[in-house]
């Protein structure tokens, strides 16, 4: 045997992987068990082969991966075309191949292929990470990112174009962009937000992006025309809200007053918060929540897994699950801060991004703090695609740990 062999294996990674795997199972059962088809049996099955498919990967070696990386990402860019010729149209959005009674998702194998591609684009370079201060390098990274955002966006689903965008961030600034710039790509998204909420916020939020941008000490003329933007995007943001799908006009309505359409698009929201209220400080046990059992919510199993933790583990169990997740995504950050493989080093940020953004999206909108968009929480709602990627990510997390030395 090889000396040392498990101390390449991510132990601490695979414990916390399963615990939430186990958790997800746990919710899955209860959130079917009143008769609602085998869902269970169909997550436990491939939750095993999701744990296989993750040791496999761990044990790739790096450099076969990034080779495979820009094949992997043109696949998949290819099904994402050709779901929307030819795929099943679910819940109004056109994003799933139907293949023997099951249902697959081209867009969640995507985020993986689009993290390889992007990792092995900024990496492949003799000394350190391409300049992605310079215009032309940026642009050029960022249409890894457009070029999926853009099809997705076809199908329509909002949520998940908004997780590949998640990741952009967080990717970019290990790769060595500039504090400065990221905030020119984030004050829009601030400066919309406040003119949403109406005027004073409006000027609020110009007013503190334009002395956030001051501090950078840049050119007056830059920070001029980066406010000037600002302000454009600010009073376009009642037209852009209006190009929404009315569907998801009235989601984000719901956030701010659920009861404007009790029975519509605020009737998840209302039978989620309730539920989670209900449960109290300990949860009012396995299989003995009423809102769960009596199938309240619409196919909870999904993307409202979260509720029936709230209910039946309470505040303690939900603090637990979310610490499980804290700990995962703290494990592939410090795993993509140790590895010396540049390749693997962005990919585990980008890994981390993606998970962080499905969590706070998935239990922000159970809990009535955010828009419904149709976020599955990792490893725990019920969705065969969306449980074999985020194995695939782990899998290239655990590399990361295993070849930790190897450049």
């Amino acid at each position: 045997m090889e000396k040392g062999l498990f101390e390449k294996i991510d132990g601490l990674l695979i414990a916390v992987a399963l615990s939430i795997l186990a958790c997800g199972l746990l919710a899955v059962f209860s959130a079917t068990y009143t008769g609602s088809g085998d869902y269970f049996t169909k997550q436990l099955w491939f939750g095993a082969a999701g744990i296989v498919l993750m040791l496999v990967i761990s044990f790739i070696p790096p450099r076969f991966i990034s080779r495979a990386s820009y094949l992997l990402y043109g696949i998949s860019m290819i099904l994402l075309i050709l779901v929307l010729l030819f795929g099943k149209k679910i819940a109004g959005s056109k994003s799933w191949f139907s293949m023997g009674g099951f249902g697959i998702q081209p867009s969640e194998f995507a985020k993986i292929t689009t993290i390889l591609a992007l990792a092995n684009y900024l990496s492949s370079t003799d000394d350190g990470f391409r300049d992605l201060n310079k215009p032309l390098e940026f642009l050029k990274a960022a249409l890894f990112i457009a070029f999926p955002v853009l099809l997705i966006m076809r199908q329509p689903d909002m949520g998940t174009s908004l997780v590949f965008v998640s990741m952009l961030l967080p990717i970019f600034f290990w790769a060595g962009l500039s504090p400065f710039a990221i905030l020119c790509m984030v004050s829009p998204a601030i400066v919309v937000v406040g003119a949403l909420l109406g005027t004073t916020y409006f000027i609020g939020s110009l007013v503190l992006v334009s002395l956030i941008l001051l501090m950078f000490k840049r050119k007056v003329f830059i920070v001029a025309i980066v406010v000037l933007v600002n302000v454009v995007i600010g009073i376009s943001a009642d037209s852009l809200y209006n190009k929404l799908q009315p569907y998801q006009q009235r989601r984000i309505q719901a956030v701010f007053d659920p009861s404007l359409d009790p029975l519509g698009s605020g009737y998840n929201v209302i039978q989620s918060k309730v539920a989670i209220g209900s449960g109290g400080l300990a949860g009012k046990g396995f299989l003995e929540g009423t809102q769960t059992q009596l199938k309240f919510i619409p196919e909870q199993w999904t993307d409202f897994i979260f509720c029936m933790i709230g209910e039946e583990f309470g505040f303690i169990g939900s603090v637990i699950l979310l610490l499980l997740f804290l700990l995962l995504i703290g494990r592939i950050v410090s795993n993509g801060s140790i590895s010396k493989n540049r390749f693997l080093s962005v990919a585990c940020i980008g890994i981390a991004s993606v998970i962080f953004c499905h969590v706070v999206i998935n239990v922000g909108m159970t809990i009535g703090l955010l828009p419904v968009i149709g976020i599955p929480l990792p490893l725990v709602s019920y969705g065969i695609s969306s449980l074999l990627s985020f194995f695939l990510m782990l899998g290239i997390a655990m590399s990361a740990y295993r070849y930790r030395n190897q450049y």
